[in-house]
C-alpha cells in the first residue's frame, strides 16, 4: 500500500487555477496507472477525475499552472513498473466543472487506441504472499496484482476491464472486492484479482481418466511428487499448456521425446531460482537481469562444464536434453503455480510446449486431454480460460547485448515506436512469413507485432494464426487501409492477404514485399532509422526467400531504404537438390556444392571421379557414393526439382553434413547450423585465425551492362576435405569455416563500398542468429568505421519479417499519397 504524501496547502496569493484535460497514451491500463494518478493528484491538492477509455487514460483536473506542471513531472517519475507512457497531451478545458475532490471514474468505451500490457511474471510481493502461511493467498496458484499476472492471455476486448477478460465469470468475494475498490491498494482494479474463496481452481487428473486414489486437496504438491518419480505431466500455465518432467531423469526425458516425436530439438528448462540454474550454467549480470525480469523469457546460457568443473554433488542433467549443444535454455517460475510446483524441487524440470510435433501449443483443457493424453501421464489443469495462446519468449546475450530469438509471452504485444517520418502512415496490416510467423498492425505511428505463431504449413497452426489475427483486429479495433504480403505466391499468409484484398475491392491496397528487403527494413525500424534515411547496405542471410522473377534468394547484399532495394551481390546460386528435400536431408546440399566446383567444361561424373580419387577414403565420400548419383546428376543437369538458390542457410547445412553433423537428416530447421556453431570453442577460434577457409568474390556482368558479385564457397571445399583426411577436429574445421565466411563478407562489403558510399550496414536474417558469425562480422566491419545495425527487439529471423513488411508498405503508401497530391496540383 502506498500512502498519500502529506499535502501542503498552496499559498492563498497563488496564481488563478486553470482546468486541463490530460490524455496519457501508452501501456497504461491494467498496470496500476489510475491509482498512481490518484495518489499524485491528491498529493498536489488537485481536483478532478481520471478514467480509462479506448485511447488510454483520460485525466481532467483543476489547479494552478505551476502545480499542474509539477503533477505531470511527478506522474512520469512515479510511473508503475509495468506501465509505459508513450505520450502526454494537455488541452485547456475552461468549462470543466470538477468535483470537490479527485476521484476515479468507471471506464468509458471509445475507439481503441491504447496498448495492451504483456503478461508479467509474478512480482516479489505476490510471490511472498503466496508462500506466506499467514496470508490469505497462501499456496494460491493465481495470486496477482497490478504489477504482475496475466494480461494479453486473458483479454477479449478493450478497455481492459474484468468483464472483458476470462476472469469475468469469477465473482469477487467480499475481501477481494474491497481490495479491488481500494485506490491505495496495489490490487486496485487489478482485473485478474482473485483468492481461494472466489477465484479459479487447479486440479490434477490422470491422463487415462481414472480417479487418483487418495489425492490430497493440493494437486500441485502431488504433481511435484509425480515429477520426482519420473512421470510426465501436462501443466496448464498462463499462456498455454506445457509438458514437464524431471530434467535429471534420462529415462523420463527420452520418453517425452519419443512420445512427442521431438527427437533432437533442445528442451527448455525451468528452475526454482538462480542458485539452481548456476549449478548447471554460467550466468552473467545481463543474463540474470533477463531471467528475473517481468517478461521472464527463456534465456540461452552456457553450460558450466564449458567454463569450469561442476560439483560432483549436483544431479547431472539428462544427456538427451540438448544433444550436442553447449547451451541450455533456462527460465525462472513466472506464475505462482510454478513457484509452488518447484518449491521443494532442487533441480530443474523440462518445461516444453504442450503440443504434438509442429502443432500449436494446447490451451484448452479438453483439447489437452485429447492431444496430450498419449504423451503425459497426468494433467495439472485449471478453469481460467486462456484466450490468447502465448509461447515462451527466447532470448540470448551476444556481445553484452540482448538478442530476441522468439518474441512472445512477456514482450508481445508491446508496441514498437516507428521512426521519424512515419507519423502520418495509414493503418496497415502485414501478414508475415510462412515459418516463425508473426503479423503486424501498424497504426498511430507504432507497430504492434503479434506473438510468435509458428509455422503455418501445419493446418492447426494456420487456424491459430487466423484466430489470433481476428482477435487482434478486434482488440485494437484495427481497420487496415492496406495489406502487405511476402512475394512468395504459395505462402498461406500471402494467400490470405490476397484474399482479403479481393473481398474488399477498391478499398484496400496490396503491397507485395520482397522477403529480404523486409528483413532489412525491420532492422532499420528497430534502430530508429528515419523514413528518409540514406540507403544502407543490408546483408540478409537466411535459409530461403522468394526473390525477383521467381528466383530463390538467401544470401543477399542489398542497397536498401524503406522504399526500395537494389541487389548488389549475393551468394553463388547452388541447386537445392530435390527441392524441399534439401532442407531435411542436408547431404543433398553437400553433394550439390561439391558438384558445383571444378572445371566448368567437365561433366558431373568427371568432377566426382576427381573427388573420389583425392578423397575416396573419407566417410563423407563413401556415404555420397552410396546415393543414386546417376539420378542426382540428371536432376542437377536438367534442373529437375533442383532450383538454384543463393541460400546461406543451405551452405551451413552442406558444411555441417560434410563434417558428419545431421548428414542424413535434420529434425528441425537450422539443426546443422546450430550444431556446427556449437562445436566451436574460444581456443580453436583463435587457432583458426591464421588458417580460415577462403571464399571467392567473383564479378558477374549483367545483361543491362551493370555488374554484380557472387560470393562463391567453392574454394573452401578442398581445404575442408583435406582437413577431414587429416582428421582435424571438427571444432577447428567449424571455426575455420565461420572465420572464413566472416572475412569474405567483410571483403565484399569493402568492394561494394567503392561504388556505393553507404555508411551503415544492417545484419539481418536467421543466419545472423549465429552468435559467432554475428560477432566476427560486426567486429571486422566496425574496425572499418561502418555503423552496424543489428536486431534486439525483434528476431533477426522470419519472426521479425512482418515489421519490415509493414514499414515498407507504409513508406510506399506515404510516397503514393504525395505523388497523388502533386498530380492534383494544376500549374498556372
Amino acid at each position: 500500500m502506498n500512502p498519500i504524501p502529506t499535502f501542503i496547502p498552496p499559498n492563498p496569493q497563488a496564481k488563478p487555477e486553470v482546468a486541463e484535460e490530460i490524455r496519457v497514451q501508452g501501456t497504461v491500463q491494467g498496470v496500476g496507472f489510475r491509482p498512481t494518478v490518484y495518489r499524485v493528484a491528491k498529493a498536489c491538492g488537485l481536483r478532478g477525475d481520471v478514467c480509462n477509455d479506448g485511447e488510454g487514460v483520460l485525466i481532467r483536473v483543476i489547479g494552478t499552472a505551476e502545480v499542474l506542471d509539477r503533477f505531470i513531472t511527478q506522474l512520469q517519475a512515479e510511473c508503475p513498473p509495468l506501465a509505459h507512457i508513450e505520450a502526454i497531451v494537455r488541452t485547456p478545458r475552461p468549462n470543466f466543472s470538477s468535483p470537490e475532490d479527485f476521484i476515479i471514474l468507471s471506464s468509458v468505451p471509445t475507439t481503441a487506441r491504447t496498448e495492451i500490457a504483456p503478461d508479467a511474471a509474478t512480482c516479489p510481493q505476490c510471490r511472498s504472499e503466496t508462500l506466506d502461511s499467514q496470508s490469505r493467498w497462501y499456496r494460491y496458484p493465481f495470486t496477482n496484482c497490478t504489477h504482475c499476472g496475466p494480461r494479453l492471455s486473458i483479454i477479449r476486448a478493450i478497455p481492459y476491464d474484468r468483464a472483458n477478460t476470462s476472469m469475468g465469470s469469477f465473482t469477487l468475494c467480499e475481501d477481494c472486492a474491497q481490495e479491488y475498490g481500494d485506490v491505495l491498494n496495489r490490487r486496485f482494479h487489478a482485473q485478474p484479482v482473485a483468492c481461494p474463496v472466489c477465484g479459479p481452481e487447479v486440479w490434477l487428473e490422470r491422463a487415462d481418466g481414472q480417479a487418483i486414489a487418495g489425492e490430497p486437496q493440493d494437486g500441485i504438491d502431488t504433481a511435484c511428487t509425480l515429477l520426482q518419480q519420473g512421470k510426465i505431466l501436462a501443466i496448464k500455465g498462463m499462456g498455454g499448456i506445457h509438458l514437464a518432467c524431471d530434467a535429471t531423469n534420462e529415462t523420463a526425458v527420452r520418453t517425452l521425446r519419443d512420445r512427442k516425436h521431438r527427437y533432437h530439438k533442445p528442451f527448455a528448462l525451468m528452475a526454482r531460482d538462480i542458485e539452481v540454474i548456476q549449478k548447471y550454467c554460467s550466468v552473467n549480470d545481463l543474463e540474470r537481469k533477463l531471467l528475473e525480469s517481468s517478461p521472464a523469457p527463456i534465456v540461452l546460457l552456457t553450460r558450466i562444464q564449458e567454463s569450469g568443473v561442476r560439483s560432483q554433488e549436483v544431479d547431472a542433467l539428462a544427456p538427451a536434453l540438448a544433444p550436442h549443444l553447449p547451451t541450455l535454455g533456462f527460465m525462472l517460475p513466472y506464475t505462482p503455480l510454478h513457484h509452488l510446483l518447484l518449491q521443494r524441487f532442487d533441480r530443474p524440470i523440462v518445461l516444453t510446449s504442450g503440443n504434438r510435433s509442429d502443432e500449436p501449443q494446447c490451451i484448452d483443457n479438453q483439447v489437452a486431454r485429447e492431444k496430450l493424453g498419449t504423451i503425459a501421464d497426468y494433467l495439472l489443469l485449471h478453469n481460467r480460460d486462456i484466450v490468447n495462446r502465448l509461447d515462451d519468449s527466447v532470448v540470448r546475450v551476444v556481445g553484452r547485448e540482448l538478442q530476441v530469438l522468439r518474441r512472445a509471452r512477456g514482450y508481445a504485444p508491446a508496441p514498437i515506436r516507428l521512426p521519424a517520418g512515419f507519423e502520418e502512415a495509414p493503418p496497415l496490416l502485414a501478414m508475415g512469413s510462412e515459418l516463425k510467423n508473426t503479423f503486424c498492425l501498424l497504426q498511430n505511428g507504432r507497430a504492434i507485432l503479434s506473438q510468435h505463431l509458428g509455422d503455418l504449413e501445419n493446418a492447426a497452426a494456420y487456424q491459430a494464426y487466423r484466430d489470433t489475427l481476428d482477435l487482434y483486429l478486434h482488440l485494437f479495433q484495427h481497420e487496415p487501409e492496406a495489406i502487405a504480403v511476402d512475394l512468395h505466391p504459395e505462402y498461406l499468409s500471402s494467400k490470405l492477404g490476397h484474399e482479403w484484398v479481393t473481398t474488399h475491392p477498391g478499398s484496400l491496397s496490396l503491397y507485395p514485399i520482397q522477403h529480404h528487403h523486409a528483413h532489412v527494413a525491420a532492422c532499420l525500424v528497430e534502430n530508429q532509422m528515419p523514413l528518409k534515411t540514406s540507403p544502407v547496405l543490408g546483408i540478409a542471410l537466411d535459409g530461403l526467400g522468394y526473390g525477383e522473377e521467381g528466383t530463390l534468394w538467401g544470401g543477399e547484399f542489398l542497397l536498401a531504404d524503406y522504399f526500395q532495394s537494389e541487389r548488389l551481390a549475393h551468394f553463388k546460386p547452388i541447386a537445392m537438390l530435390g527441392g524441399e528435400q534439401a532442407m531435411y536431408q542436408p547431404w543433398r546440399n553437400t553433394y550439390a556444392q561439391l558438384m558445383a566446383i571444378g572445371d566448368e567444361n567437365s561433366s558431373l561424373e568427371e568432377r566426382w571421379e576427381s573427388l573420389h580419387q583425392a578423397f575416396g577414403e573419407l566417410e563423407l565420400i563413401k556415404f555420397l557414393h552410396g546415393k543414386p548419383r546417376s539420378l542426382l546428376n540428371q536432376m542437377l543437369m536438367k534442373g529437375i526439382q533442383s532450383p538454384l538458390a543463393s541460400s546461406a542457410g543451405r551452405l551451413f547445412d552442406a558444411v555441417a553434413a560434410a563434417v558428419g553433423l545431421c548428414r542424413a537428416s535434420a529434425s528441425y530447421e537450422g539443426q546443422g547450423a546450430i550444431e556446427l556453431e556449437a562445436q566451436i570453442t574460444a581456443t580453436c577460434l583463435e587457432e583458426a585465425r591464421s588458417s580460415a577457409y577462403g571464399l571467392a568474390i567473383v564479378p558477374i556482368a549483367l545483361p543491362n551492362g551493370r555488374q554484380t558479385f557472387h560470393l562463391d564457397a567453392g574454394p573452401l571445399w578442398k581445404p575442408l576435405l583435406e582437413d577431414l583426411l587429416q582428421q582435424t577436429p571438427i571444432s577447428l574445421i567449424a571455426a575455420r569455416f565461420h572465420l572464413g565466411l566472416a572475412t569474405a563478407i567483410t571483403s565484399l562489403v569493402k568492394i561494394l563500398h567503392q561504388s556505393h558510399p553507404f555508411t551503415h550496414v544492417a545484419l539481418t536474417g536467421g543466419v545472423f542468429q549465429n552468435a559467432i558469425l554475428l560477432e566476427q562480422v560486426q567486429q571486422q566491419l566496425t574496425a572499418l568505421n561502418f555503423t552496424i545495425l543489428t536486431h534486439h527487439q525483434v528476431p533477426a529471423n522470419d519472426g521479425g519479417l512482418s515489421l519490415g513488411q509493414a514499414a515498407i508498405a507504409a513508406a510506399r503508401s506515404l510516397e503514393e499519397r504525395i505523388q497523388n497530391h502533386e498530380k492534383k496540383i494544376v500549374p498556372p
